[in-house]
């Protein structure tokens, strides 16, 4: 079997209707745009599609937390890069680092961790991981990201430097 997409990436226009009086993304919306863009990950490099895994294993994802920090605006009309990667999980609950960068891949507007609990429906109590899951979960977990569930900052500026780095290698400004 290929070895999966850990990290993939998706582009979007930032559009007017999303926007505030300012002309940037209104912060309510980087939450749509994210959520909606891990959703095509998932189906685009996973053949996942999360409502019909759902209704199959009758359990479901549910977000018990957002972490999230606005660092640049991401602007009306511009095009936007979003990445997806699982960067931890356990039995019954897992993490997803989801970035928004420039188009270019090397400003970070944007970082996202969401932490959910997998639960049974209806009656929405933790449930544990099917041993298929787990499987796939180690396939997709990103080893190189250290995840301590108080280091969110400490992510940013890390993801932060990265970039820098990159943008220095490539004799592009800071």
């Amino acid at each position: 079997m290929p070895k999966l997409t850990q990290t993939p990436e998706t582009t979007y226009r930032v559009h007017f209707q999303d926007c505030d009086m300012l002309g940037h993304l209104n912060n309510v919306r980087y939450f749509d745009y994210f959520l909606n863009a891990r959703e095509d990950h998932t189906t685009e490099h996973y053949d996942l599609n999360m409502g019909q895994l759902a209704r199959e294993q009758n359990a479901a994802w549910v977000i018990t937390k957002h972490h999230i920090s606005y660092l640049k605006p991401a602007k009306q009309g511009v095009m936007v890069r979003i990445l997806s990667q699982l960067i931890h999980f356990d039995n019954s609950s897992l993490v997803l680092e989801l970035q928004m960068r420039s188009e270019d891949g090397l400003r970070l507007l944007a970082l996202l961790w969401s932490e959910m609990a997998y639960v049974t429906m209806p009656a929405g109590t933790r449930t544990d991981h099917g041993n298929a899951m787990m499987d796939l979960l180690d396939d997709l977990d990103v080893e190189d990201v250290s995840y301590d569930p108080d280091g969110f900052d400490d992510r940013v500026k890390e993801v932060r430097q990265q970039l820098k780095k990159q943008r220095r290698g490539a004799g592009g400004e800071e």
